[in-house]
């Protein structure tokens, strides 16, 4: 996300503990909600290197998956934003293709043979056969999108607050929404998303480390401290944050990169 966003930050922390943004004072007649599930806590876990791949460090990279042998990225910026497929052992780009230059591209996923790549603001989802990078149309949605990934027949999306919002594929339209908490505190801020084995992990922007939601209930099941790869990086640029989850499926391999990082690191969990 662009600077514009750090008014936000100091409410999402995981190295330590998460700060808490209090929820508005509801109306006397409003129905109070059904309590949500006790979410504890998950240790912060170790991430090592398995493996360094180049990247292109001109990428702001804002969604990133992995299909069929290749890397598709989509990359933001106002009047440079595009979707491409990348060749992961060279970091050259095979295909490309722009979107309106006034629309800055954020989260990209895969359903069925059609990708979707969502826009910051402008509530536009574009769609892409996964083939060729040709244009099949669009969706519309309410909000701001931040990070997309598909969990089963559902795609499911993050705007930078706490809440991620499930949507059918046919229409993009809204199906359910889900509250992300980290123990009994609300975690803002969710970014790029991938799903792994049944869990939605996610960025949190601005924090060297990756967060595992269940689906089900919310709750931050697993913290994946990455603050190696950061330093390693070492990037004085505000911006050039850590960013981007794909999982390649076929061999369990999970890699990991960065806005405008020039390197795509393959991690272990240990």
């Amino acid at each position: 996300m662009v600077l514009n966003r750090l008014s936000h930050i100091a409410a999402s922390v995981l190295i330590g503990a998460a700060l808490c943004c209090l929820a508005p004072v509801k109306a006397q007649d409003t129905p109070a909600p059904a309590p949500a599930p006790a979410c504890s806590i998950p240790p912060l876990e170790q991430a090592s290197i398995v493996a360094r791949l180049p990247h292109d460090p001109l990428a702001f990279t804002q969604g990133l998956l992995w299909h069929d042998g290749a890397l598709f990225e989509s990359v933001g910026q106002t009047g440079r934003s595009e979707v491409r497929r990348v060749d992961p052992a060279t970091g050259k780009i095979s295909a490309r293709r722009a979107i309106p230059r006034q629309q800055f591209a954020e989260g990209l996923a895969l359903i069925g043979d059609e990708l979707v790549q969502l826009t910051w603001t402008s509530g536009i989802a574009h769609r892409y056969a996964v083939r060729n990078l040709r244009p099949r149309g669009s969706f519309r949605y309410t909000g701001e999108g931040w990070g997309l990934t598909t969990l089963g027949d559902r795609l499911v999306r993050s705007d930078g607050s706490d809440v991620l919002t499930f949507h059918a594929p046919a229409d993009f339209a809204e199906t359910a929404r889900i509250a992300v908490r980290l123990g009994d505190r609300k975690l803002i801020e969710l970014n790029e998303l991938e799903a792994i084995d049944g869990a939605i992990y996610a960025n949190v922007w601005m924090q060297p480390a990756i967060v595992a939601i269940d689906p089900t209930t919310g709750c931050v099941t697993r913290r994946i401290d990455l603050s190696a790869l950061v330093a390693e990086i070492g990037l004085t640029d505000e911006d050039s944050v850590l960013n981007g989850i794909a999982w390649d499926a076929q061999h369990r391999r999970l890699f990991v990169t960065g806005k405008y990082w020039p390197t795509l690191f393959e991690i272990a969990l240990r």
